[in-house]
Formats: C-alpha cells, structure tokens, sequence
C-alpha cells in the first residue's frame, strides 16, 4: 500500500526548490591583484622566473591573489619603478642591486669592485646574509621575498682590459653611485657619468673607451656592434631582489601573505641564478659567432685587479652612506665563512 506524503512536507520541499531557482548564484569576488615591475625583456629567465611566481601564487592563493606583471620598464625604468615601490605606488618588483640600492644604499656593498674573489664566494655571501638585507630594506618600508641574479659585470670597448694598466688614461663610463668614480680614479682613468642611452653613442665618437655591463644587455640592446670586445674581469656579480611595499603587504589578509611567501619560497636562489647564467652563457657564445671577441682573465690577473683597488674600498664604503659600515662588517664576517668557493 503507498503512503502519502502530507501536503505540509510537499508545500516546503516545493518553496525550496522554487527558492533555489528564484536566487541568483552570488558573484564571485574578484582576486586580488597586484602590480609587479621588472625592466627584463621578454624571452628571458628573469621574465620566466615571474612568470612561475605568479603561477605559483595563483595556486598557493586558490585564485584569490593575482599577479600582474609589467615586464620591458613598462611601468618606467627600474631607478623610477623601485622608488615607486618604496612609496607604493607600484606593489612590487625585481630590481638589481644596482637600483635596489636607491632604496637602501646599503646595498651597493654587495657589488663593490673586485671585492669577491669569486661569483661563488658573492653568492654564498648573499644567501648568508639574507636576514641582514631584509631588516635594511624593511626600514626603507619594503619587504623582502627573495632573490636571483643579473649576471656579472665586465668591462667592453674596442680593444681588450685585462689588467689595471689597460685602463690607464682611457675615458670611462661611470654611473649610479659614487662608488664607481672612485673605482675609475683609483685605476688612473678619466670617468665621466653617462646614462645606459649615451653608452653607444659615446663610443661611436670616441667620448667613451669603455664601460661596465653585463653580456646580458651588451648583446641584446645592439652595445657590442659599437664595442666588441668583451673582457671577462668579472668587477661583480649583480644580485637582484624581489620586493614588495610592506604597506600593501600589511593590508594582505594572514592568508594572501601566507600565499606570497610560500609561492616566493618554490624557488630558491640557486636555482634562479643557474638558469640566470646558463643565458647568460649562451648570450655570450651569440656574441662570439657573430664575430664579437671574449677576453679571458686568468686568476692572476683578476686578483692584479683586486690588490690595485683594495686600498679605494673604505672610501667607496663612505661614498655609500647609509648604514653601509655596519652592513660591511656583516659582508666582510660572511665572506670569510665563504671564502673558497669557487
């Protein structure tokens, strides 16, 4: 025999389902996004490292959290771009050291001339000192989440530098900090500052006999047509820094910032300063086999190098400002922990 249902439970089961259908699915919240500059080209690791970190806070936030990046200075050149940061203007970025250090000037200790006798010894120091560097940033109001690699810098012009006499009495692209003009007084050079925009002109008409760069913008942006010799002194190896304004990151929920620092943790330095350089290697191998020419430095003569500007590093300190004598006897007690790597 079938049972009825009583008409009190049909009559409810029914204005539910009608509720159901009646109410409109609510919208779902937009992600969060925020604005991330870099001056990398496109095609490049620096741009396929932010590529992967975005990918990865999108997957660590459950898509409540959007990267958006800004690549090729889109959002203006990496001196405007990491001032922008720090006033948060721009949520954050990848800058070298070189800029990072307009933000904290500490920082350009890290790329003091022929300071480390290595690339390894320079990264070794570096990832000893990453709590340091993040207390110096966060008093300038930006937050660290990590760091790579922009390549080294090396000297180029028309003929070969390979020790400190070949660059006596030549003229001498100097820029950013004071540092370098220390740098090119002590080596007996003449050094003017030229923007990166005057470099290829000034050597087209003789006002610039050299400069420091890496390979990674030398070949790209056209330089070692007017400058072919490439001279492998390795002055520094340029770390570069991912960070964020912290005043935006304070405004993050717990769970977006939990986000960031897991999706920044995927990768560690190594591995971006590995595929860094295997670029940079092959950006180099381009250079030779459209004609180009790559001087070597032995070992004897980078350190020839080094004991010739040894004597200029406390007044380069100086010039630095900051906090930069303090932070030098962290670099210098780090460097001594890495000394020999190679």
């Amino acid at each position: 025999m079938s049972r009825r249902i009583p008409s009190t439970v049909i009559t409810t089961l029914t204005a539910a389902i009608l509720a159901a259908v009646a109410t409109p699915a609510l919208p779902q919240a937009k992600p969060v996004s925020l604005r991330y500059a870099s001056s990398a080209p496109p095609k490049t690791p620096w741009v396929a490292q932010i590529g992967r970190f975005a990918q990865a806070v999108e997957e660590e936030s459950k898509g409540t959290l959007k990267i958006e990046a800004f690549i090729s200075s889109q959002l203006g050149n990496e001196q405007d771009a990491v001032q922008q940061v720090a006033r948060g203007r721009i949520d954050m970025g990848g800058f070298a050291t070189g800029a990072a250090a307009i933000v904290a000037p500490e920082m350009a200790a890290l790329i003091m001339p022929f300071y480390f006798r290595s690339v390894a010894e320079s990264d070794c120091t570096v990832d000893a000192l990453q709590q340091p560097i993040a207390d110096l940033f966060a008093k300038r109001g930006v937050v660290l989440f990590g760091n790579s690699d922009v390549g080294t810098i090396d000297l180029v012009g028309k003929k070969p530098f390979v020790v400190p006499a070949d660059v006596k009495g030549i003229k001498a692209g100097s820029y950013g900090s004071k540092m370098y003009t220390v740098m090119w007084n002590a080596l007996g050079a003449n050094s003017s500052p030229l923007g990166v925009t005057e470099w290829a002109p000034s050597f087209q008409t003789g006002a610039l006999d050299a400069v420091g760069t890496p390979s990674t913008f030398y070949v790209p942006s056209g330089l070692n047509k007017v400058a072919p010799v490439l001279s492998r002194v390795e002055l520094w190896s340029s770390p570069s820094f991912t960070i964020m304004n912290k005043g935006v990151f304070d405004k993050l929920s717990k769970d977006h910032q939990d986000a960031l620092r897991r999706a920044a943790g995927r990768e560690t330095a190594a591995m971006a300063r590995k595929e860094a350089r295997a670029f940079e290697t092959m950006i180099r191998s381009l250079h030779e086999k459209a004609g180009g020419q790559v001087a070597n430095v032995t070992p004897a003569q980078r350190d020839e190098w080094r004991r010739a500007l040894a004597p200029s590093w406390p007044q380069m300190i100086k010039e630095i400002g900051g906090e930069s004598e303090s932070f030098f006897r962290q670099i210098e007690t780090a460097r001594k922990g890495c000394e020999g790597r190679s």
